[in-house]
C-alpha cells in the first residue's frame, strides 16, 4: 500500500489517494498513517533479516548451493545463530535460495531448437493396412532402482495381423493379447 501511494502521490496527492482507498474494503490507511509509516525507523526484525540473509547466502554457497531449509537450519545453528526453522525457510525464499531436489524424474524429451524437415510418410495415420505395411518404434525411459534405463519397444501392427486368428479392429492393443498369442520374433 505504501509503495502504491509512493508511485502515484506526485500525480494525485497523498490525501486524495488515501481518501479514495478509504472508501473501499481494503482502505485501512490514512494520510496520517502513511506519513507515520514513512518516518518510522527500520524495525529490529528487518535489520536482523538483512544480517541473516547475508549469512544464509554465505553458508549456502559454502555447501555448493544444495542445502534446503532444513539442512540450512542445522548449519546456521552449528554456526552459532539462534534461528527458527520457519524463519530460515522465509529468509531463503526471500533471498531466492533453494536446495537440490533428489529423486526427480529424468527429462525424457527435449524439444529440438531447429524445425523438423523430415517428411511425415504415414500422414499421422498409425494404422496398418496389412502385414509388413507399417512399423512404428518408440523409445521409453524406465527407472529401475534409481538408474534410468532406456528401453526400445517396437509396436508392430504386423505382429497382430500375423499372430491373431481373428482381428476385429485395426487398433488392436498388444496388451489384450494373451501370452500364447504373442510371438516376439521378427518376421522374415
Amino acid at each position: 500500500m505504501i509503495r502504491f501511494i509512493d508511485e502515484h502521490k506526485d500525480r494525485f496527492g497523498v490525501e486524495a489517494i488515501c481518501r479514495t482507498l478509504g472508501a473501499t474494503e481494503c482502505g485501512f490507511i490514512t494520510s496520517r498513517g502513511y506519513r507515520a509509516a514513512k518516518t518510522r525507523p527500520v524495525s529490529a526484525r528487518s535489520l536482523r533479516d538483512v544480517v541473516l540473509g547475508e549469512e544464509l547466502r554465505r553458508i549456502h554457497a559454502e555447501n555448493y548451493g544444495v542445502y534446503g531449509y532444513r539442512k540450512m537450519w542445522h548449519a546456521m545453528r552449528r554456526a552459532g545463530w539462534e534461528i527458527d526453522r520457519d524463519q530460515v525457510a522465509r529468509l531463503m525464499k526471500a533471498a531466492g535460495l533453494t536446495g537440490v531436489r533428489r529423486g526427480r524424474k529424468p527429462v525424457t524429451t527435449r524439444p529440438s531448437v531447429e524445425p523438423d524437415h523430415r517428411p511425415d510418410l504415414v500422414k499421422r495415420q498409425f494404422v496398418a493396412q496389412g502385414p509388413n505395411r507399417l512399423w512404428v518404434a518408440d523409445i521409453t525411459y524406465v527407472r529401475i532402482r534409481r538408474i534410468p534405463a532406456v528401453v526400445a519397444t517396437l509396436r508392430i501392427q504386423e505382429w497382430v495381423w500375423r499372430n491373431r486368428s481373428t482381428v476385429t479392429s485395426r487398433n488392436t492393443q498388444s496388451s489384450r493379447l494373451s501370452i500364447a498369442d504373442r510371438q516376439f520374433a521378427l518376421p522374415q
